[in-house]
């Protein structure tokens, strides 16, 4: 298992990479800075979820950046609802339904509150590009640092951003994934696309 240590220079890692990418005002460059530092954490960090044979050689498939599927969205109500998410490594990971994201051209996301210590705003993806990562991806974690920034009366969702979970690279990861509030009927072509990886 990866050391508490590793995971939380990660993080820290993680967080600042976001940092940089909010403080950039042209989305394309910062969608740069963005594959660019996460492709040499993917690679080179301790904490990887890169299997280790796979990593000094590993490189994202990342699509090209769409303009059109950055979005600056209020939070709108939605109706309470919880889900608790069993792991065998964090017991239950509960989180409550805080509003929901209308995508145009592209459909709705619920957004979720991590609601346990330390909290978040968790925005799972699952789409029907057969391309992507089957079990679905993340377009916000802010507990883990992924926060394209805004507030509840705009907020920003950028797909150029969606990315694999830990669990798409590697079995000794458990991930949260997507509930039917967070499924997209229609293909999403932005972010990063599934790479299978053999470590």
């Amino acid at each position: 298992m990866t050391d508490a240590w590793a995971v939380r220079d990660w993080r820290i890692r993680v967080a600042d990479l976001y940092a940089e990418v909010r403080a950039e005002p042209d989305p394309e460059v910062a969608h740069r800075i963005w594959v660019h530092g996460r492709a040499a954490l993917l690679r080179g960090h301790p904490a990887t979820p890169v299997p280790g044979r796979a990593r000094a050689s590993f490189t994202p498939d990342v699509a090209p950046y769409d303009p059109d599927l950055r979005f600056v969205v209020p939070v709108e109500d939605a109706d309470p609802e919880r889900r608790e998410v069993p792991t065998p490594t964090d017991g239950v990971v509960p989180f409550a339904r805080v509003g929901r994201v209308e995508l145009p051209g592209v459909g709705g996301l619920d957004v979720w509150w991590l609601d346990s210590y330390g909290g978040g705003i968790f925005v799972p993806l699952k789409d029907a590009s057969p391309r992507t990562y089957g079990g679905g991806r993340y377009v916000l974690d802010t507990v883990k640092g992924a926060d394209l920034g805004g507030a509840r009366e705009a907020l920003v969702v950028d797909l150029n951003f969606a990315y694999q979970p830990s669990c798409a690279y590697s079995s000794e990861w458990v991930c949260p994934l997507p509930g039917p509030g967070n499924t997209l009927a229609v293909p999403v072509e932005a972010g990063e696309r599934y790479v299978p990886v053999d470590g």
